[in-house]
This record gives C-alpha cells, sequence and structure tokens, in this order.
C-alpha cells in the first residue's frame, strides 16, 4: 500500500461521509412518487453484485478451497452461505424495524423505531459501513478501475440505503445516526491502514457484503408504497454492467 493509494482512498472515505451526512439535504429525492434517481442508484448497486463481487468471488474458488482446507464445492457453499446470511441478517433487520414502528404508532408514539431497535440499526449498519471502508483498501480486485466501479456503486448504495434509513426514523437520523455510520466508514478505513486480512477472510466479507445490498436493494424497491420506477432501476443495470464488462475485457 503506497502514499497515494491512502490518498485517494482518503478522498473516496471523504465522498462516502458526505453522502452520509447531507443526503437530508437532498430534496430532490423527498418526493412521491419515488425520485428515479434512487432506481437508478438501485440498479447500480445490483449490476456491481452480481457482475462484479459473485464473479470475483467465484474466480477465486480454487484459493479459498485451498485456504479453509476444504474441496472446492464445499467451499463454495460456505461462500455463498454467507451472501445469504448477510440478506438474512438484513432482512431480519428491516422486519425488527417494521414492528417497532407499529408498536410505536399503536403507543401514540408516532412513526418511530422503538430506541432498542434504533440501536440495533445502528450497530448493525455501523460495522457494514465499517466493512465497506475497510474494503477500499482491501478489495478482491486491485486497480484503479476497480477502485472507482467500486467507490460509485458504494456511494450511490449509501445515498440509497441512508435515504430509507431516515425514512425510518428521520429525527434519529438527523441527530445521530449519520454521525455514527460516518465514523464507521471512516474507522474501517483506518482499520484497513493497518490491518490487512487473508485473501479468503476478505472473499468471505465481500460475498456477506453482496448479501447485504442485495436486499437493501430489493427492499427499498419492491415495496408497493415506494411507487419505485422499472426503468430507471433498468438503466443503472444496463449502464452500470457495461462499465463492468468493459473494465473486465477491455482495461
Amino acid at each position: 500500500m503506497n502514499v497515494s493509494e491512502i490518498a485517494i482512498t482518503a478522498a473516496m472515505v471523504a465522498g462516502f461521509v458526505a453522502v452520509h451526512l447531507f443526503v437530508n439535504r437532498l430534496h430532490i429525492l423527498d418526493v412521491t412518487p419515488r425520485s428515479r434517481w434512487l432506481s437508478f442508484a438501485g440498479g447500480v448497486a445490483v449490476a456491481y453484485v452480481f457482475l462484479h463481487v459473485l464473479p470475483d468471488i467465484a474466480a477465486h474458488q480454487r484459493e479459498f478451497a485451498a485456504g479453509m482446507g476444504l474441496q472446492s464445492i464445499a467451499a463454495e457453499s460456505v461462500i455463498y452461505s454467507l451472501t445469504l446470511a448477510g440478506l438474512s441478517l438484513f432482512y431480519g433487520l428491516e422486519r425488527a424495524v417494521k414492528v417497532s414502528r407499529g408498536v410505536s404508532r399503536a403507543e401514540g408514539e408516532g412513526d418511530r423505531m422503538k430506541d432498542d431497535v434504533l440501536y440495533l440499526h445502528l450497530v448493525t449498519y455501523g460495522t457494514f459501513n465499517a466493512l465497506i471502508g475497510y474494503l477500499l483498501l482491501h478489495r478482491e480486485e486491485a486497480g484503479p478501475w476497480s477502485l472507482g466501479l467500486y467507490f460509485v456503486a458504494m456511494s450511490l448504495h449509501f445515498l440509497t440505503a441512508d435515504f430509507g434509513m431516515r425514512q425510518d426514523h428521520r429525527q434519529a437520523y438527523d441527530r445521530l445516526a449519520r454521525w455514527v455510520i460516518s465514523a464507521a466508514v471512516v474507522g474501517g478505513w483506518v482499520l484497513g491502514i493497518f490491518v490487512e486480512l487473508s485473501p479468503v477472510l476478505i472473499g468471505c466479507l465481500f460475498a456477506f457484503l453482496a448479501g447485504g445490498i442485495i436486499l437493501n436493494v430489493l427492499k427499498e424497491e419492491l415495496p408497493e408504497e415506494r411507487q419505485s420506477y422499472f426503468m430507471p432501476f433498468l438503466l443503472g443495470v444496463v449502464l452500470y454492467a457495461v462499465l463492468i464488462l468493459a473494465e473486465r475485457h477491455w482495461v
């Protein structure tokens, strides 16, 4: 790891933090029906997972098998089980949020999360953000194009996820949550400067990250009340797919 890489990724971390801190000022997103930009951002994140993260994991299957001391099929099952675990964890969290908001409404406390669910939300998303910050410096695939694709995809993912989180508990997000998740992504990046995990563990982290991203995008796009848009979502998928395939085959 050299000084220029640290400087470039530091600027990217600052970009992540800016999304967290200032998403509440992007009034163009806070409209009904849902902003087309959020659907576009979701498409980009999904394309990145399916055409970049998961293929990278598959390409390194032999290394994972050797590092885990398992046969190839068993190692593959472990990796994709982690993707499923990431998806399941965030689904469980979203269900807890919905139940908590329902209880608050029933008790006359307004449409808000209970404090215990709020803190669980912060811990989970904080850990998720720390992982994204760490992987700025330790991705499966090195190189400037790979780094750029990762940064854009994760920035747009943060835009979608933060907007949804703020809808769940606007006051708590503006007062506390945005600062916690901003600190988490910075902390993960700082950890990445001093700690280098094994390639096998990094692959496992990427797999878990993929599951979380998939669930976060789907839970924002699919519910009927979101009134989301298919064409902007599809445009995001196609545009980023073209960029990823170009990076794979021509860069």
